[in-house]
């Protein structure tokens, strides 16, 4: 299975590259990516720096350009989509069905994935795109059981690609509304959920408050980690207790299941994280390629191992994992 890595700079790009990724993906610095964050991201210069840099080792380089463009965008969209096929990535990172036509028209042998904004979780939505766009690889969202994808896999005739490690989401990527609705901005049509623009640190003598555009998010005590404010993730006050009442920080960790997804045939195992720093790119980089080489060289006798998971329950949300929907045993 593909290593598929996140940089959100130069040096981070060389970190995965360095620490054993087979692919990294970026984005241009602007809102046709979805991590459009100040101070991330690649201009055409970086960009082409990273590709020469990548291809140098034999890796490949991705480029998401997966958020959707309002008609009045429509031609900034597109400049961005012959900047990157100009460039020579290897695969475009997709969304829009109207950019994947625009693709597809002008740049033919461009090499088109889904992005998992697309939210295709279905075999008949992910043929549509392989039909009609020549789409070959698609990242599925992570809510998807392993059962599910598997299932997926045996219908579809494309690459699938999911999620390892990062981050998650409570909802169906690309179907979420709560940014939007505290912020006005949608991560969508914007790049970014929880927009750094609306984000506001409070400092007391009692404790540390994070808001979102005005809407208390945390509080924390002296000490306490505060974690980024998103709104999925807020502790907030129901029926009189104040708790994680949407989603509880946790990371996605699939240490556990590679034989099992090797054996389903997923082509690839994603890292969420191009807002991070390159040194957490290096550390989860290096403990998934031992981890994969290990599962690839013996299926039957792999085990993941107590410093792998300590690694990256280092750098996890809540110094903790899960395997979130892949493990539904009932189904």
């Amino acid at each position: 299975m593909e290593l598929v890595c996140p940089a959100g700079s130069l040096p981070a790009l060389k970190a995965a590259v360095d620490h054993g990724a087979d692919a990294v993906y970026i984005g241009f610095r602007d809102g046709t990516n979805a991590r459009n964050f100040p101070g991330l991201n690649f201009d055409r210069d970086e960009a082409r720096s990273g590709i020469e840099y990548a291809r140098r080792a034999g890796r490949k380089v991705f480029l998401a350009l997966n958020t959707y463009p309002a008609p009045a965008q429509w031609d900034r969209w597109c400049a961005a989509v012959d900047q990157a096929a100009g460039l020579g990535v290897d695969a475009l990172i997709l969304a829009d069905p109207g950019l994947m036509h625009y693709c597809a028209q002008t740049h033919p042998r461009q090499r088109l994935h889904l992005s998992v904004q697309g939210s295709a979780t279905n075999a008949e939505a992910i043929a549509f795109y392989a039909r009609q766009f020549g789409v070959q690889r698609v990242v599925l969202p992570r809510v998807l059981s392993l059962q599910q994808v598997r299932a997926i896999i045996q219908r579809v005739g494309v690459e699938v690609e999911v999620f390892g490690f990062g981050s998650l989401c409570v909802m169906v990527e690309g179907r979420c509304q709560l940014s939007s609705y505290v912020t006005g901005a949608s991560p969508n049509m914007s790049g970014v959920c929880s927009p750094a623009y609306a984000v506001r640190w409070e400092e007391t003598p009692a404790q540390r408050r994070s808001r979102l555009n005005g809407v208390l998010i945390d509080a924390y005590r002296p000490g306490e980690p505060a974690g980024y404010p998103t709104l999925c993730k807020g502790r907030f006050e129901v029926g009189g207790h104040t708790y994680y009442a949407i989603e509880e920080p946790t990371s996605l960790n699939v240490l556990d299941i590679l034989p099992q997804l090797q054996q389903a045939g997923v082509a690839a195992i994603k890292v969420e994280g191009r807002q991070r720093s390159p040194a957490y790119v290096a550390h989860v980089t290096r403990t998934l390629r031992a981890a994969l080489d290990a599962s690839a060289r013996d299926p039957a006798g792999y085990a993941p191992r107590p410093e792998w998971i300590a690694a990256l329950d280092k750098v996890a949300e809540g110094a903790c994992h899960t395997l979130g929907a892949y493990h539904r045993p009932w189904q």
